[in-house]
Parts: C-alpha cells; structure tokens; sequence
C-alpha cells in the first residue's frame, strides 16, 4: 500500500511538472517563430530543450524517497484528506438531517401504492429534500449564528473551536429527535462500543457530552425505526384494498386476471379522496416537532 502511494504521488508530480515544461516550451517556441528565420528558431528549440531533459534528471534523481520524505508526504496527503471529506461532505451532512426519515417513508408509499417507478425518483428525491430544507432551517440559522459568523468575523480564529461550536445545534436536534421517538438506548448502544480513549470515565449526563461518532449512527438507526413504523401505517389500508380486490376476483372465478389491475385504481382513487400527499406530508412534518 505505501510502494503504491508512493508511485501514485510520484505518477502525479511528474505529471505536472512535464506540463509546465511543455507549457514553456510552447510558449517560447511561439515567440522564437515570431522573430526569427526557421532555421535560427530550430536552433533555439533545442537549446531550450536541454534544461527541460536535465531537470526531470534531477527530479528523478531523488527518487521515491524524495516525493515521500515528512515535508512534501505531509503535504500531498493533507490534500488527499481534503479532496475525500468534500467529495462525501453531503451525503454526511444529509444524514445529519430529516432526510432520512422522509425518503424512506416517500419510497415505502411509492411501493404501498404498486405505481413501479411513479413518482420518479427524482421527484421523490426533490420532495425529500425541500422538506428536509424546511425542517432543518432553524437548526443551520443556529450553526451561522455561532460557528460560521463569528469565525468568518474574526472572533473565532481556531477552526476546531468553529467546528464544536457548529456541531452542537446538530447534536441538539438529533438527540431531540431520538428523545421524542423513545430510542434513546441506542446511543448507548455504540456509546459502548467507542474506543476506550473516547469514553469518559463517568456515563454522559446529557447527549452534548456524548461524542459524534455515537450520536450519528444512533440517529440513522432511530430516523430508520420510525420510517418504518409512519410507513407500516401507511401500507395497512392498501394492504387490506388488495386482500379484498383479490378475494373478489377469485370468489368471481376470474383467476387470469392479475388483482393489481384492478387494485391499482382503486387504491390511487382511494389516496386522492382522501387527500394523501397533505396527509402524509403534515404527518412526517408534526413527526419530528415542527407542527
């Protein structure tokens, strides 16, 4: 694994530096064409292209040891690490929010109803996260006031202090909505599983003692318990619409005939006199205290 980041940074500094070396080199031989003969400008090119050959000698010269020693290693791996925490950025800041909850129950809908792919995911996904972005304004307005403002005001200067102080608006509203749905033993349960190190020699008294690393999985798991239970709720009506559509067909003798054709008007009939959207909207809203 180290031979291949080794080659792998190597790969990518000799990348570069032969792209200035080209750059430069067509940059002079542009303005060599421009002032002299054809012949004198040949002359000039290969002139110019001696110190180019001899400084990817030197810079091969170093080896390996060279790209990998503390100075430059420090530095091409702090750039690794910062390419790799934003390309998953949003997806663990999606996870700090309703949008779990709601995404899952719109999908369990979508399959209560038989409709396949109807709303496309896309809408499904969109609804998600407008609703998602309704509920977690008060929370972000909190994280602006006291992390985002006052570092980009000067009166934090340490990002670690700006990064604790941001993520405690977020632990609040995870930790209320665990508390409102009754699954607080599941931050005990990988509270218990955190390094040694990271365990306090005395239980957390509240859930802002309790680090992110056990407050995060604990919220999904709970935001999954209660997406099934809104959609459990939800199925049961068109569950009971396809046992009484199918015992009919069959008592009926019609035994061809798949229930689903008939189950399926029935059933978006059935959500649209009911006003089903408004329903399960409202109910999802009020699930996590908004309402």
């Amino acid at each position: 694994m180290v031979k291949f980041i080794r080659l792998l940074l190597v790969s990518l500094l000799l990348v570069g530096f032969i792209a200035d070396q080209a750059s430069a080199q067509y940059s002079g031989s542009a303005l060599r064409q421009a002032t002299a003969m054809d012949g004198e400008a040949s002359d000039n090119a290969t002139t110019v292209q001696a110190p180019a050959v001899d400084a990817v000698t030197e810079l091969l010269r170093g080896g390996p040891e060279q790209f990998t020693s503390p100075k430059k290693l420090s530095g091409s791996l702090q750039i690794m690490l910062l390419l790799t925490i934003l390309s998953l950025a949003p997806a663990i800041l999606l996870m700090t929010t309703s949008f779990v909850r709601i995404v899952v129950v719109l999908g369990l809908l979508r399959q209560a109803l038989g409709t396949q792919q109807l709303p496309p995911s896309q809408v499904m996904t969109a609804l998600a996260l407008f609703m998602s972005l309704l509920v977690m304004t008060p929370t972000w307005n909190e994280v602006y006031q006291q992390a985002v403002k006052p570092y980009s005001e000067g009166r934090i200067t340490n990002p670690e202090d700006a990064f604790n102080a941001g993520v405690m608006p977020i632990k609040r509203f995870m930790s209320r909505q665990i508390e409102l749905a009754g699954n607080s033993d599941d931050v005990w349960l990988f509270y218990d599983y955190l390094p040694a190190e990271q365990r306090r020699s005395q239980p957390p008294q509240s859930y802002d003692e309790v680090p992110l690393q056990a407050i995060l999985p604990a919220f999904m798991l709970s935001e999954l318990k209660i997406a099934f239970l809104i959609g459990f709720q939800i199925y049961l009506p068109f569950l009971i619409l396809d046992m009484v559509v199918s015992s009919v067909t069959i008592s009926m003798g019609m035994m061809m005939l798949p229930p689903v054709i008939i189950s399926l008007p029935l059933k978006l009939l059935l959500f649209v006199l009911v006003d089903g959207w408004t329903l399960i909207v409202s109910m999802l809203l009020s699930s996590f205290g908004t309402g």
